[in-house]
């Protein structure tokens, strides 16, 4: 029992021992526990720290330096103006053009921070209330399911990142984004996002987005219009308003509803305003509405000019000045459309093209017989184009037909004849037979040039009357005296640069010219003998309005006063009573002008060009295949002038500061003569005949006609007384 008793005892001690011996276990390791564990959570976090700062700083090489960041230099369309401060034209590899922040309307600052980000104006380039809520809704679905990029991030994105969607790839903008607000205003972000930003189908920047969907400057959006364009950020495809209407006035509402929730419409007015239509007037950068012709010449001697000027006319934002007058543009235009239908339905007329249509189709017979045209004005005392129309459609045809054609002028060419047979003695009185005459060409065969109406009068002409009338005879025999190298001198001096081959067909415009050229030569008529060489570019500024470029009149003195007087007077006179009067009789055309009509063999091209004291304008009129003609009767009178007259007519009945010149440079060294018509001396009170004729006084006549002179007196015979 009593072992039991000590042995129970003994058992019960024991136990009691060793509750207590854990007991000291447990409190003694407690403290070595807690240490361990908190070294461990601590080494974890330096580690987790150490990776994740070594994370940012491989990220850090990748950020871009801050030179870039305090130089941001987006691509930004270069912009083309006219002479009367219309836009012409961009050229862009991005549709992008620059808007200062004070030309942005506030509407459109509203829906930006309204819809994107809300805080913008407390931040510091991060949200990170936002950033938490995005990163716990990607953590749960395992991806980048929602995205808390405050503007300044979007803007990072848009200038250096791009849309891969990586952590990597928000952790630089939030970085960049950082480094953007300590550089920049608030202002001067909104200004860049707004510049910067892709506004879908081929608009990058709000002024470019303005004009592409709503055709008007980005001054003139109002609510609902800047609503729409914000609207369109969240998917520039799937909320394209030409794409889908539906979706992007759906989202339009969504972004005046947000405005509304933030204060910046009120709720009559987001009723008001969700109820509009979308009110699109879609237009495309790529189209060239206003005179294309030019706007394309003036592409082509850019790219000429950007290596010398070292630029990117694409890229760099530069600003174009132009010649080029819309009012007269659109005068042009005009006179083409009132005209081109019934001259192309004359065309068409002709038996060949019938054929053609039944042999080869609508399509080859459209093209084949389609009447085409160069039609440019030029003011002749500085160069500039005012105008340009190088073909009937520029969408089917860029090719330039005033700068890139050459074709024959056929009596257009004779001015040149005419000027080198002035310039050398000769007067408008002297005389040359309209009679045939045979000449030989190059390969020894006849040719027997032929009046426009097949008919001689046999009798004497003076140069001003074979001028007015076009006679090829006189002028056939004039080239044989003065001879055609001389001819081709004068051409030189005055601005034709084409080849121009020294036979007595040159007189009747036997050569190809540039039409450009040739009427940019007329000029000089009106310009008291200055040629001044077309220009199409004033100046060029860069985006931040240096002057970079600028292009003076380049001028050369190719004819004397005298001669320029007298050649003027002569044209005149083609204008008045000869092969040009239709501008006065049936066009009522009463300016001061001179000029002459061009028609080469079987009616195949027709000119007119013609000038002012104020401009030089010249068209032709024909087919791009020579094979073809305009068919008979189609000369220059009937075919171009038409054209010619009416668009003078509009410009000057409704442009009054293009009349600048009263009348023509006058020459003191040109007298105006009595001159007997029968022996072509000066004229005496017998001459039963008389006229007066210009002459340059140092080729003028100083005799007096010989042939007519006072009567003998009758004398009385003397009585003789014896």
């Amino acid at each position: 029992m009593k072992r039991k008793r000590k042995a129970n005892t003994g058992s019960i001690s024991r136990t009691k021992i060793k509750k207590t011996t854990g007991r000291q276990k447990g409190s003694a390791s407690s403290p070595f526990r807690l240490k361990t564990t908190t070294w461990i959570g601590i080494a974890v976090a330096l580690i987790f720290l150490s990776v994740f700062g070594l994370y940012l700083y491989s990220l850090s090489k990748e950020l871009p330096p801050l030179e870039k960041l305090e130089r941001i230099d987006p691509e930004i369309a270069t912009v083309v103006y006219s002479a009367d401060g219309e836009v012409l034209h961009s050229f862009f590899t991005f549709n992008r053009t620059y808007t200062p922040y004070e030309k942005i309307p506030k509407y459109v600052i509203d829906a930006l921070i309204s819809t994107e980000d809300r805080d913008f104006f407390n931040h510091w380039g991060i949200n990170l209330t936002g950033i938490l809520r995005a990163l716990l809704v990607d953590l749960i679905h395992m991806e980048l399911k929602q995205g808390a990029s405050t503007i300044t991030m979007q803007l990072a994105r848009n200038l250096y990142f791009g849309y891969a969607q990586t952590f990597d790839r928000k952790i630089k903008e939030a970085l960049t984004a950082i480094q953007i607000e300590r550089t920049y205003s608030k202002e001067e972000i909104l200004s860049m996002y707004l510049n910067i930003t892709f506004f879908g189908n081929h608009a990058y920047g709000i002024r470019a987005a303005a004009k592409r969907y709503f055709n008007k400057d980005v001054e003139d959006l109002n609510v609902q219009e800047a609503a729409l364009l914000i609207g369109i950020l969240k998917g520039q495809t799937y909320y394209s308003p030409i794409r889908h209407p539906e979706r992007a006035l759906k989202r339009r509402n969504v972004v005046l509803s947000m405005m509304m929730d933030n204060g910046k419409l009120t709720r009559a007015e987001f009723d008001s305003l969700k109820q509009l239509p979308l009110g699109l007037d879609i237009t495309d950068p790529y189209k060239m509405k206003i005179a294309p012709y030019f706007t394309e010449y003036v592409r082509r001697k850019l790219n000429k000019l950007q290596d010398s000027l070292g630029v990117n006319i694409y890229e760099d934002g530069l600003r174009i000045y132009t010649t080029l007058d819309t009012r007269v543009q659109k005068y042009m235009e005009m006179s083409i459309a009132k005209h081109i239908d019934a001259i192309q339905e004359r065309v068409r007329r002709q038996s060949v093209f019938r054929k053609i249509k039944e042999e080869l189709g609508d399509s080859a017979y459209e093209s084949i017989s389609k009447v085409q045209l160069a039609f440019t004005a030029i003011d002749p005392h500085n160069g500039h184009i005012l105008a340009m129309v190088g073909g009937r459609d520029f969408t089917k045809s860029k090719w330039n037909r005033v700068t890139q054609m050459m074709r024959q002028p056929g009596s257009a060419f004779k001015p040149f004849l005419y000027t080198a047979a002035i310039d050398n003695g000769y007067s408008p009185a002297s005389k040359y037979p309209d009679l045939p005459t045979v000449e030989f060409n190059p390969d020894s065969t006849r040719w027997t040039p032929q009046n426009y109406n097949g008919a001689f009068s046999g009798e004497m002409v003076t140069l001003r009357e074979a001028l007015r009338k076009s006679l090829n005879s006189v002028a056939v025999r004039l080239i044989a005296d003065i001879t055609p190298q001389m001819v081709i001198k004068y051409a030189r001096e005055m601005g034709i640069t084409t080849p121009l081959h020294p036979y007595s067909s040159l007189a009747l415009g036997s050569a190809d010219v540039i039409p450009l050229e040739i009427i940019s030569a007329y000029g000089i008529f009106a310009n008291n003998g200055v040629h001044v060489y077309p220009i199409a570019i004033t100046r060029i500024e860069d985006r931040n309005g240096n002057v970079i470029y600028t292009q003076t009149p380049r001028m050369k003195e190719a004819l004397s006063p005298e001669t320029t007087y007298i050649m003027n007077d002569m044209l005149q006179t083609v204008v008045n009573r000869g092969t040009g009067a239709r501008a006065r009789t049936v066009f009522k055309f009463y300016e001061k002008a001179g000029g002459k009509t061009g028609t080469t063999n079987s009616y195949t091209d027709a000119w007119f060009i013609g000038f002012t004291p104020d401009m030089v304008a010249g068209i032709w009129v024909g087919l791009d295949d020579f094979k073809y003609s305009l068919g008979r009767g189609m000369t220059g009178s009937v075919a171009a002038l038409p054209f010619w007259a009416d668009f003078m007519k509009m410009v000057y009945d409704s442009i009054p500061d293009i009349r600048k010149h009263k009348d023509f440079p006058q020459a003191s060294g040109v007298a105006r003569l009595k001159i007997c018509a029968e022996t072509n001396l000066l004229a005496t009170p017998y001459c039963p005949e008389t006229y007066e004729e210009l002459f340059n006084l140092k080729y003028a006549p100083s005799k007096k006609c010989d042939k007519h002179q006072e009567p003998i007196p009758y004398r009385k015979k003397r009585r003789h007384i014896f």
